[in-house]
């Protein structure tokens, strides 16, 4: 539900004009130079276009300039972790997905704690997966789909956004709904994956359907499912998993937004309303909407809504990963 006119304007008067605590000098003034988006994957993947929508927001809400730096590499806890260690100041933000903030917690020994060291600020939006195949494939739908991959047995390849992320995971349980079996392409995120896709080089993926929206408009690609229980409005020809023959396949991604754990109240606070402001822009509403994402309501825009996510998360997801004996690389 959008955000009324008087709302925002209430959220960005708080965000200008916050009390200040005595604990912090620096919070009263906040901010005084430009902020960093630090996005842990390559530029072109979901988290990238995320943080690039939401920079203009919330430069006119904190009236500095937002810088989105991308870090990739690790399935993003490369970038996750330099956010993590930046200094509790306001100006490193961490952008992120299920899989550089949920997932990469069970695949690597990091030398820091995905919970402990990064301070919720917000969910941002969700979306589903698509199954997407090269575009010279034979197969015309999901079901032949599966059909050509048992043909091909071991010969087929998905590209996915790093070892152990969500569409590597995704791909694991497809295999073994299906009983198909292809090999795992890693790549240091989901652009460079889609253009090997494009280029012919893998034959398929199972990333978010944003990746996909653009290329399937202009017919560089083929879909054969959105794992999800209703169809998309931006690619209402692409069926569900349960129309295309695979029910109960259901699998999405969500993207949030964190601090390093330590900032001042007040900070944190600021980031939060300039979150939702950016999150109730017309211009930034519309364009999610196009890339076929999902909102999450006003109400659910704080710091412990996205840690209760990002706990259910994990306890969903982490057994699955130690269960396969799946290890970062």
């Amino acid at each position: 539900m959008p955000l009324s006119r008087r709302r925002v304007l209430r959220l960005t008067a708080g965000a200008i004009a916050v009390p200040a605590l005595p604990r912090s000098v620096m919070a009263q003034v906040y901010p005084t130079r430009p902020i960093t988006i630090i996005v842990p994957f390559l530029p072109g993947g979901v988290s990238d276009v995320m943080a690039r929508l939401m920079a203009e927001p919330i430069r006119s809400v904190l009236g500095q300039p937002v810088v989105v730096e991308n870090v990739g590499g690790a399935g993003g806890s490369i970038g996750a972790g330099r956010a993590a260690r930046a200094a509790p100041d306001g100006y490193t933000l961490s952008i992120g997905t299920t899989s550089s903030h949920v997932l990469t917690g069970a695949l690597y020994s990091l030398q820091w704690d995905l919970v402990k060291d990064l301070e919720p600020v917000a969910p941002l939006v969700s979306e589903p997966l698509m199954i997407v195949g090269r575009n010279d494939l034979p197969a015309r739908n999901l079901a032949e789909f599966v059909t050509w991959l048992r043909a091909n047995r071991d010969k087929a390849s998905q590209g996915t956004a790093g070892v152990g992320g969500l569409g590597h995971v995704t791909g694991l349980v497809f295999q073994r709904e299906t009983d198909t079996r292809f090999q795992f392409v890693p790549y240091r995120g989901g652009g460079p994956a889609l253009q090997d896709l494009l280029a012919g080089r893998i034959d398929l993926e199972m990333e978010p359907s944003s990746n996909f929206i653009e290329q399937l408009r202009a017919r560089n690609l083929k879909a054969f499912a959105v794992t999800a229980k209703s169809r998309l409005a931006t690619a209402p020809d692409v069926p569900t998993a349960d129309e295309a023959g695979l029910p109960g396949f259901y699998r999405s991604i969500w993207i949030g937004l964190w601090l390093p754990k330590g900032t001042p109240r007040d900070i944190a606070r600021k980031i939060n309303v300039a979150a939702q402001v950016a999150l109730a822009d017309p211009k930034l509403r519309t364009r999610i909407t196009e890339l076929g994402q999902e909102l999450y309501p006003p109400e659910q825009q704080t710091p412990e809504a996205l840690a209760a996510i990002e706990a259910a998360e994990i306890e969903k997801w982490w057994p699955v990963i130690k269960a396969a004996n799946i290890k970062g690389e």
